[in-house]
C-alpha cells in the first residue's frame, strides 16, 4: 500500500490507537506492524477474529491479560542450559497464570457459535502449567528472596543457622553479663559486622577481650571485637550459608529443568497469548467507537452508513452515507471551504485502510467496503487563494505518480483537483484527468470549486456529482453529504445576508453569462426540491412511527383488559382467603399475648432485683477503678508472649514499634528491662515480639544470592537540631551504624541552616565514616541546606 496514503489519511493515529490498547510488549509488537491487506481472505479472517474478539468482550468482559510477559529469551536461555534467575522463573509463572486465567475466562462461556470463533480455537490451544506455576509461586517469595518451603533441605539448613546464631548470641550474652567484662563494654549488645556477630569494645581495653577485630566506629572509640570463644561457630555459620546458597542453586537448576521440559508448550503459548492480546486490542478500540464489522466486496462497491471519522471528537462529529461503485465509479463533490469535503475524503479513504487491515469501522450496520490493491491519495490542507505554484507543482508532480500506477483496482482521492493555477486551465486539466481515471476503471473520488466539474458530472455517465450542504439561513455548512446533486455556488447570498447592497449585487449577476445563470437556477430549484422532499419525508417518518406507536399501545392495552379478567377473580378469591387466615392467626395471636403479659409480670419483678444489684455492683466497681493508677507501659498484651526470653535479644517493642535489646529477662511480675537506642525501659512481656536475626544481614553473590527481610526499627532520618558539634557527632556516629545494621540505603541528616557550622562539622565527619557512599545536601522538597542525604554503602 502507497506510504504516502498511508502517512495522508492519518493511518498511522489509527495504529497508535491500536498499540495504546494492547496490554504487553508482544502485542504492541504485532499492533505496530499493523498493515493493511490485499487478499480477500487474509481480510476477511482478520475482519472475523476482531468480531469474534468483540463477542467475547460484550458477552464477558474485558478478559484476563495481565501477566503476559517477553520470555522469549529465557526460554533461549533454558534451552542452551543455563540456569534461570528468579525473575525469569517468575515471568514464566506469570504466563502459565496468565494462560490459566484465559482458559477460565473462556470455558465460562458455553455459548455455541456457528462455524467456530478464533479467539475461542486460540484459547483452546493454550498449555496452562498448574503444578509448576504453583510451585515456582510456592518456592520463589520474590525476585530476591528464596522460600524456605522450596525445600526440606534449605529449611533445615536455615533452621541450622538460626540455632547457630542463637548459641552465640548466648556466648556473648554471657561475656557482656560478666562482671570481669562489663567494664570493658562500650555497650552491652551483640550486633554483626561483616556476617560475623561481635561485641562492642572500648578501645582503650581491647586487649582485655582476645579476640579478632573486624570494625570500629567512626571516632575510633570502640571496636568491634569477635571473641576467640565464638570464632568457630561463626565459621561454622559461615559454611551453614554456604550451604544455603548451593541449595538455592540447586532449586533454580531443578525448576529451570521443570521449565526446560515444557519449552514448545511455553513458546506456542508466548505466541498465542501475543496474537491474543492484539485480537483483543482491536475488539477495545470497535467497542470504544462503536464500530461495525463492514462487509467486504472486491467489485469496487463501497457503501458507508452514518459513517464517523474515528479521528474527530465523538461528541460533535456529523455522521456521513456515502457511496460509491453501483452505477458511478467517479464522484465529483462540492461545496463551500470548511464544508467538510476534506474529512469526507479522508473518511471514504481511511474506511478503506482500516477493513484491509482488519479493523472495524464507526459506521451503521448495512456498511459495505470495497477491497483495493492500492489507495492513492493527493489531499493538502492548503485551502486559500494564496496557493503558489511550486504548491500547484507539487500537487501536480504527486498527481502524475497516481496516473502511472492506478489501474481498474485502485481508489484514487483528489482534494482541490486543478487548484493553484489559472481557473480555466485548472478545469481543463481537473476534468482530462478524471476522464483517464474512469476510462481505465478506478474508483475517483475528487472535490472542486470548479462549476466546468459540476457540467462534467451531469453529462458523463458513471460519474455523479455530490455537494457539502450550507445553510445560507446561518451562513453555515452542516457537514451533510448529498449525493446526486451538485453544489450551488452561495457567495451571492452569503454576500446578501452580510450586508452587500443590492445594487452591487445584481450588477455582478450581469457579468454571468446566461448559461451560468440558468445552471445556477437549475441548482437553485433541484437544492429546493431535495430540501422540501427531505422534510415532507422526515414528517411522513415521524407520523408513521407515531402511529405504529399507537397501534402498540391500543393491542397492548386489548390484551391486558382480557388478562386483566381472570386476574379479578383469581385476586378476589385469594383475598377471601386471606382475611379468614388473618382472623384464625390475631385469635391465636391474642391467646398468646395473654399468656405473655402475665409471665412478663413475673419476669419484671425479677428483673428489677438484678438492675439493683447490677448499679451496686457498679458502683463499687468504679470506686476501685478510681484509686487504681495507670502504669506508664500497658499490661495488656498486643501479642503473644516470647518464650525463653534471654539477655541479647533482639525484640520489637509492638506499641512503640520500636526495636530494642533484652538487657534483663522477664522478672517475676512480667517485667523486662530493655535497651532502646539510649534509652533503658521496663516493658512487659506481652508487649514485646522477637526479631529474627537471620533476616536483617543479606549477603549476595552472584545469580542464586537472595535478600531477607531488612529490620524497620531504624528512622530513615535523624534530628541534631539543638546539639553542640561534638554531640551531634556521637549521635550520628551511633545512628549511622544501627542504619547499616538494618541495610538502610540512603538516610536523612537533618541539622537546620543555622550559621552552617553545625553542617560543615557533620561534612567532615560523613568524609570519613566507612558506612558512608556518597552524600549531598538536600534538594528543593528535600529541606535543601537545612538537610543532608547520606547514601550508604
Amino acid at each position: 500500500m502507497n506510504e504516502r496514503t498511508l502517512k495522508i489519511l492519518e493511518f498511522d493515529k489509527i495504529v497508535r490507537q491500536i498499540s495504546g490498547r494492547t496490554a504487553s510488549d508482544l502485542g504492541m509488537e504485532l499492533a505496530e506492524s499493523l498493515l493493511p491487506e490485499k487478499s480477500f481472505t487474509r481480510i476477511q479472517a482478520a475482519l472475523n477474529e476482531t468480531s469474534d474478539g468483540v463477542s467475547f468482550i460484550v458477552r464477558k468482559g474485558s478478559p484476563p491479560l495481565s501477566g503476559i510477559h517477553d520470555i522469549r529469551g529465557s526460554l533461549k536461555r533454558a534451552e542452551m542450559g543455563s540456569v534461570l534467575s528468579p525473575s525469569e522463573l517468575l515471568r514464566i509463572s506469570d504466563v502459565l497464570m496468565a494462560s490459566r486465567n484465559l482458559k477460565r475466562y473462556s470455558s465460562s462461556d458455553n455459548l455455541i457459535i456457528d462455524g467456530g470463533n478464533i479467539v475461542s480455537e486460540l484459547i483452546g490451544c493454550l498449555e496452562p502449567n498448574k503444578k509448576l506455576e504453583e510451585k515456582i509461586r510456592l518456592s520463589i517469595i520474590s525476585e530476591d528472596e528464596i522460600a524456605d518451603a522450596a525445600s526440606s533441605t534449605l529449611a533445615s539448613i536455615r533452621k541450622q543457622i538460626k540455632d547457630a546464631q542463637n548459641s552465640i548470641k548466648d556466648k556473648l550474652n554471657d561475656i557482656l553479663k560478666s562482671s570481669k567484662y562489663q567494664k570493658f563494654m562500650q555497650e552491652a549488645i551483640v550486633t554483626i559486622r561483616g556476617d560475623r556477630y561481635v561485641i562492642p569494645v572500648k578501645n582503650e581495653h581491647r586487649n582485655e577481650i582476645p579476640g579478632l577485630v573486624h570494625d570500629s566506629s567512626s571516632s575510633g572509640a570502640t571496636l568491634f571485637i569477635e571473641p576467640m570463644a565464638v570464632v568457630e561457630a561463626n565459621n561454622n555459620i559461615r559454611q551453614l550459608k554456604i550451604k544455603e546458597q548451593v541449595e538455592i542453586e540447586r532449586i533454580l537448576y531443578e525448576l529451570t529443568a521443570e521449565v526446560s521440559e515444557i519449552l514448545p508448550g511455553l513458546q506456542s503459548d508466548i505466541t498465542i497469548l501475543a496474537r491474543l492480546d492484539f485480537i483483543f486490542a482491536k475488539a477495545k478500540f470497535s467497542v470504544d467507537y462503536n464500530c461495525v464489522c463492514p462487509k467486504l466486496n472486491d467489485n469496487k462497491r463501497t457503501v458507508i452508513k452514518k459513517g464517523r471519522h474515528p479521528l474527530l471528537d465523538k461528541r460533535n462529529v456529523v455522521p456521513i452515507d456515502f457511496w460509491i461503485g453501483d452505477g458511478f465509479d467517479t464522484l465529483v463533490v462540492t461545496g463551500p471551504n470548511t464544508g467538510g469535503k476534506t474529512v469526507t475524503l479522508k473518511t471514504v479513504g481511511l474506511f478503506t485502510l482500516m477493513t484491509q487491515a482488519g479493523l472495524h469501522v464507526p459506521a451503521n450496520e448495512g456498511t459495505e467496503i470495497s477491497i483495493f490493491e492500492n489507495v492513492f491519495a493527493d489531499i493538502g490542507d492548503e485551502q486559500s487563494i494564496e496557493q503558489s505554484l511550486s504548491t500547484f507543482s507539487s500537487h501536480m508532480k504527486n498527481i502524475v505518480n497516481i496516473l502511472k500506477n492506478a489501474d481498474n483496482k485502485s481508489m484514487v482521492l483528489f482534494d482541490e483537483l486543478g487548484a493553484g493555477t489559472d481557473p480555466t486551465e485548472g478545469a481543463a486539466l481537473a476534468m482530462s484527468i478524471l476522464e483517464c481515471l474512469h476510462q481505465m476503471g478506478a474508483v475517483t473520488v475528487a472535490t472542486t470549486h470548479y462549476s466546468e466539474l459540476k457540467i462534467y458530472a451531469v453529462s458523463t455517465k458513471g460519474v455523479e456529482n455530490a455537494c457539502c450542504e450550507f445553510d445560507v439561513e446561518t451562513l453555515k455548512p452542516t457537514y451533510k453529504l448529498l449525493i446526486g446533486i451538485p453544489g450551488k455556488s452561495n457567495a451571492f447570498a452569503i454576500s446578501k445576508r452580510l450586508g452587500l447592497t443590492e445594487d452591487i449585487i445584481e450588477r455582478a449577476k450581469e457579468f454571468l453569462t446566461q448559461e451560468d445563470i440558468k445552471f445556477e437556477d437549475m441548482l437553485l430549484s433541484i437544492e429546493k426540491n431535495r430540501s422540501e422532499s427531505e422534510k415532507e419525508r422526515e414528517k411522513a417518518q415521524i407520523y408513521r412511527i407515531e402511529i405504529e406507536k399507537m397501534k402498540g399501545e391500543i393491542e397492548e392495552q386489548n390484551r391486558r383488559i382480557n388478562a386483566q379478567k381472570d386476574k379479578i377473580l383469581r385476586e378476589a378469591k385469594e383475598e377471601a382467603r386471606r382475611i379468614l387466615l388473618e382472623a384464625k392467626q390475631e385469635a391465636t395471636d391474642v391467646l398468646t399475648e395473654m399468656r405473655k403479659m402475665e409471665a412478663d409480670r413475673e419476669a419484671a419483678q425479677r428483673e428489677r432485683e438484678a438492675e439493683e444489684l447490677k448499679a451496686r455492683l457498679k458502683s463499687k466497681l468504679n470506686r476501685i477503678e478510681d484509686s487504681l493508677a495507670e502504669s506508664l507501659m500497658p499490661k495488656q498484651g498486643y501479642v503473644k508472649p516470647p518464650k525463653n526470653l534471654k539477655p541479647g535479644d533482639s525484640i520489637l517493642i509492638v506499641n512503640l514499634n520500636q526495636k530494642g535489646t533484652v538487657v534483663n529477662p522477664p522478672n517475676a511480675e512480667g517485667e523486662v528491662l530493655v535497651q532502646a537506642g539510649i534509652m533503658k525501659i521496663n516493658v512487659h512481656i506481652t508487649n514485646l515480639k522477637l526479631v529474627d536475626e537471620q533476616k536483617i544481614e543479606t549477603h549476595k553473590s552472584g545469580m542464586g544470592k537472595i535478600g531477607v527481610s531488612k529490620s524497620k526499627s531504624v528512622s530513615m532520618e535523624v534530628d541534631l537540631r539543638g546539639l553542640n558539634l561534638d554531640e551531634a557527632v556521637e549521635v550520628v556516629d551511633k545512628y549511622l551504624d544501627d542504619a547499616s545494621i538494618a541495610g538502610l540505603h540512603e538516610v536523612t541528616i537533618i541539622h537546620g541552616k543555622g550559621t552552617g557550622v553545625l553542617r560543615n562539622g557533620i561534612h567532615q565527619f560523613l568524609r570519613l565514616n566507612h558506612h558512608v557512599g556518597n552524600f549531598r545536601l538536600g534538594k528543593y522538597g528535600e529541606g535543601e541546606t537545612g538537610v543532608t542525604i547520606v547514601e550508604l554503602k
